[in-house]
């Protein structure tokens, strides 16, 4: 009988074969574990993973399946049916499926997983609104607001080829709080607004919605391991790289001068005799050696030794060759450096900072980014004093060496690109700063602990960050979001208010109002807040933002049950869509709120004369004419009531929605079953819509309502109405014909 050592072995030889590629027997040692162990979860999922490499995707879909039934919890099954329905061309069961991966990683804190599935997903199925949406707060959540924004702009495409224009709009207003410059967003929304039926997707979007190649980032680029990084950087890299290439070289160049002086180099660099190896590279060059391997040996070693002018005349002819390009320009500013030249020195090195970065990342969005980054650098580089140069060049010089220092290139980056937003002056006080290295590690340390859902260990850390620099407004945030995913929500709010006031003391007045939209996202009734922020962006005279916190301030009063301050809010609200010009659907859209405040508070006259407002600025606006149609057959005023009403049938009749004309006529004669001018009405659209039955029974009431107002004549014609449809009792309806006609 099979017991748990058996299991053991039949795994341990599944992933020996499995390490060697030897699919079937890997196969048939995890079928054996199973035997034994038919619950283990570990022994279905490398089942799974084995048969998927051997391109048997029934099957392995099959265990994929048993694995994530037995370990529900796991995303990592869920993430192999996802890849085995994308291999066998169920694109769509497989864009469901990865949602469902990222939903998984999600609980899990993982944020870097759910959106490479989320990213996956949309990319195998255009048109997930849904899954465009959790992208973009996700990206937005994280800081990567030109990532973010591309997500809302391809949400809003895709609502506005729903037909919903309105949740369009909204989308839109959300990606330009975040970049309120964008000329995509900003082109989107006047198009939305104008109507037009000629709206661009983003760029890197398709007209049926899917991404082209290349312009979404992978699901998953995972940087290099730390354990490969040179401790030198990238000259220690280039040295290496520099010394393959120049033995292969000096191998097919057969018996040149330069041969032996140019092999004792080799070896002597290989021992790590620098100052012997330069000598005999130099000889090498004498002998007629030109390749840009020995000049990157030669100016490195010349580095290492101090003999930084040498360095620089041989350096940059390596500078032109790819592979070892990052290497010349880190040696080339460690050199200008040392001889005081701090200009070139911050030249040199913001280039080499840019080709580490460029050459680890692989998102097109984040590439462009990226540039713009460095660009800014390069240009604040160019207008700082030497001792802020030399400050700069200092922090640079840290980041290009010692451990992982691939990975602190790249998070240095985003931390800077977050830390300063838009504001250069920010950038170069913050790059230039002492301490801001271990800063930049103290963040990468807290967001990957809030990833990961460890909110005690990243509060710890926030604490040490501020200790260091008590006014790095990031780390407050920071501080403000673990918060509120402890659910300290009222803390959480102070800190945001802290923050936010720190910004407006600084004058970063567009952090600020990002901030207080962050607040108001979480507490939207925090009048006191979004009375901050009314006030702020009409500083920054950024009005239409203004205008629709007026908007929310007022529903939030109406929702506070303070209707007085509800209705001023909207009066002034009004008032500034006017001074502004605003877009006649704002305007509409404060009446109609001011409409239904009114008719809450019994204000009947009011609302009437607002609802009339609203048809001077649109005839057509079914919410006005329908709420004029009650008011006037409240009050009696059956023939204002009927213009309205037909009014608005015209209008749906025009659009096509008999169902609609149909469901609200029933709805006004079960409240005003004596109005004959209903009953004829719903009559009519019953028979346009074939329901005889009910066509009748509307006719005959109508007909009796006729004879007790002693309107014979009428009667007559509708009974006729209904002779026409060949009810049951034809021959009574005749005899009352008679009887009226005699």
């Amino acid at each position: 009988m099979p017991d748990a050592r058996d299991f053991q072995k039949f795994m341990e030889d599944g992933h020996n074969a499995a390490f060697e590629e030897r699919w079937r027997d890997a196969i048939e040692s995890y079928s054996r574990a199973i035997q034994v162990q038919p619950e283990d979860p570990d022994a279905h999922l490398n089942l799974a993973m084995v048969l998927l490499n051997s391109s048997q995707l029934d099957r392995a879909l099959r265990a994929y399946r048993k694995a994530s039934s037995l370990a529900p919890e796991d995303p990592v099954p869920l993430e192999g049916i996802a890849d085995a329905l994308e291999r066998m061309g169920q694109l769509k069961e497989a864009a469901q499926q990865y949602v469902k991966v990222a939903e998984a990683y999600l609980a899990q804190k993982d944020w870097d997983k759910a959106i490479g599935n989320w990213e996956r997903a949309t990319q195998l199925t255009p048109g997930l609104v849904g899954v465009h949406a959790r992208l973009a707060q996700a990206y937005e959540r994280l800081g990567y607001n030109k990532k973010a924004v591309y997500e809302y702009l391809t949400l809003a495409y895709n609502f506005w080829r729903l037909k919903q224009v309105d949740k369009a709009m909204q989308v839109v207003d959300r990606a330009l709080r975040l970049d309120k410059n964008n000329i995509d967003a900003l082109n989107m929304l006047q198009a939305l607004k104008t109507g037009s039926d000629d709206i661009k997707p983003p760029p890197g979007l398709r007209e049926g919605g899917r991404p082209k190649t290349g312009e979404l980032p992978a699901p998953e680029a995972a940087a290099p391991p730390a354990a490969s990084d040179d401790p030198l950087g990238p000259l220690g890299e280039a040295l290496t790289e520099a010394l393959e290439m120049l033995a292969a070289f000096v191998v097919e160049s057969g018996l040149s001068d330069f041969i032996i002086p140019a092999m004792q180099g080799m070896e002597y660099q290989r021992q790590s005799l620098h100052k012997q190896a330069a000598d005999a590279y130099r000889q090498a060059d004498k002998d007629g050696l030109k390749h840009p391997s020995l000049k990157m040996n030669l100016g490195g070693l010349l580095v290492l030794t101090e003999q930084w002018p040498e360095a620089v005349r041989h350096l940059g002819e390596a500078i032109t060759h790819p592979r070892l390009s990052a290497g010349a320009l880190h040696a080339l500013g460690q050199s200008y450096f040392k001889l005081g030249d701090q200009r070139n020195a911050a030249k040199y090195l913001v280039r080499c900072l840019q080709a580490v970065d460029a050459s680890q990342t692989t998102d097109t969005l984040e590439v462009n980014e990226m540039m713009e980054f460095y660009d800014r650098l390069t240009t604040i580089m160019e207008g700082s004093s030497a001792e802020k140069l030399s400050a700069s060049n200092e922090r640079s010089l840290n980041l290009l060496s010692g451990r992982d220092w691939k990975n602190r290139v790249a998070e240095t980056r985003r931390q800077m690109m977050e830390t300063s937003g838009s504001d250069d002056k920010t950038l170069s006080e913050t790059w230039a700063a002492k301490g801001s290295d271990s800063l930049a590690e103290s963040v990468s340390f807290i967001d990957r602990y809030i990833r990961q859902g460890l909110y005690t260990l990243a509060m710890d850390e926030c604490q040490r960050a501020i200790e260091k620099s008590p006014f790095y407004l990031p780390v407050h945030v920071r501080m403000a979001e673990i918060l509120m995913k402890e659910g300290r929500i009222r803390q959480a709010i102070n800190k945001y208010n802290m923050v936010a006031k720190a910004y407006l003391v600084r004058e970063e007045n567009d952090r600020a109002a990002a901030i207080l939209g962050t607040v108001l996202d979480m507490a939207p009734l925090d009048v006191e807040v979004r009375m901050n922020l009314i006030q702020l962006l009409e500083g920054e005279n950024r009005l239409e933002e203004a205008l629709d916190q007026y908007i929310d301030l007022a529903n939030t009063y109406q929702q506070l049950g303070d209707f007085d301050r509800c209705n001023q809010t909207f009066a002034a609200a009004e008032r500034m869509a006017r001074r502004i010009n605003a877009p006649s659907s704002k305007l509409v859209q404060i009446k109609h709120s001011l409409a239904e405040l009114n008719q809450m508070r019994l204000n009947t006259r009011q609302a009437q004369k607002i609802f009339e407002e609203i048809l001077e600025l649109d005839s057509s606006d079914e919410k006005a004419l329908r709420g004029l149609t009650d008011i006037y057959y409240t009050q009696g005023n059956q023939v204002e009531a009927v213009k309205r009403l037909d009014t608005l049938l015209g209008i749906y009749a025009r659009k096509g929605m008999v169902n609609k004309i149909r469901s609200m006529l029933e709805e006004l004669v079960r409240n005003m079953p004596a109005d004959t001018a209903l009953r004829s009405r719903l009559a009519q659209i019953y028979r346009k819509l074939n329901m005889v039955k009910e066509a009748i029974e509307q006719l005959d009431a109508l007909g009796e309502l006729q004879l007790d107002a002693g309107l014979n004549k009428e009667a007559a014609a509708t009974i006729r109405q209904i002779i026409s449809l060949k009810p049951d009792r034809i021959e009574d309806y005749k005899k009352l014909l008679a009887q009226l006609n005699g």
